[in-house]
């Protein structure tokens, strides 16, 4: 996934509710950016971080801005991406590539459909491999909180990722595939798992996931200035 136009560099201020963030531009003005990251952005948002922001192709849009990349602490020198629909960009480009041998079976690929008891949109729903009858649900969670080289998900207590957890499980128990991809946007994890300390309770229903069938994936993408690709998987630590 390349960016469209190019990122432009600013510093980070302060964040504003949940979706609005404050920052300064070169030139010493400031604005404010959109973020759609609903979490914490733990580790990656303090006073004066770099970021990096994209430019609203939308001339009638309010926020001209909207917030993409977090510069890590300099001697780091990592770029995180946390702009959360991204991921679900990465992983599409990593599906269609193959990228994810189990599953690369599927021929079809559709997204954003609706299943469930509780009103939920999959990701992606896998159709069309070896066996007609059998489809795979596919959720993502986006990650961008690292501690100790492990990604850790969620950075904030996630209701939304309780639920979909539940859902995967429904899917599991009719008889159908359900899966979970973890899409790490930095290259300094060497695994991921569940935030235990945050949100314990999605710690717990993970494990209960994983343990009748839910399938959980890590995937590592590549995080530039110019874009952001698949890069290698990682494993899931429980």
């Amino acid at each position: 996934m390349q960016f469209p136009d190019p990122l432009v560099r600013a510093r980070f201020i302060r964040r504003e509710k949940r979706f609005l963030v404050h920052v300064r531009l070169s030139d010493g003005s400031e604005t404010i950016a959109h973020t759609n990251n609903t979490g914490r952005m733990t580790g990656c948002l303090w006073p004066d971080a770099p970021v990096w922001l994209s430019p609203a192709r939308n001339p009638a849009r309010k926020l001209r801005w909207t917030l993409e990349l977090v510069e890590l602490p300099p001697g780091d020198g990592a770029l995180v991406g946390v702009n959360t629909a991204l991921a679900n960009v990465v992983v599409g480009e990593a599906l269609a590539a193959g990228r994810i041998p189990s599953l690369a079976e599927y021929r079809s690929t559709a997204s954003e459909v609706r299943y469930g008891q509780r009103n939920s949109r999959v990701d992606f729903l896998l159709t069309d491999g070896p066996d007609p009858e059998l489809h795979t649900w596919l959720e993502v969670k986006n990650v961008s909180l690292v501690e100790a080289g492990l990604g850790r998900f969620p950075d904030a207590p996630s209701e939304r990722g309780r639920k979909h957890l539940r859902e995967l499980m429904d899917v599991v128990a009719a008889g159908q595939r359900a899966a979970l991809v973890f899409c790490v946007q930095r290259d300094d994890a060497r695994g991921v798992g569940p935030a235990d300390s945050i949100d314990p309770d999605y710690g717990h229903l993970l494990r209960e996931a994983a343990s009748v069938g839910v399938e959980l994936h890590g995937l590592q993408a590549t995080v530039t200035t110019q874009g952001i690709w698949p890069g290698p998987l990682l494993p899931v630590r429980l």
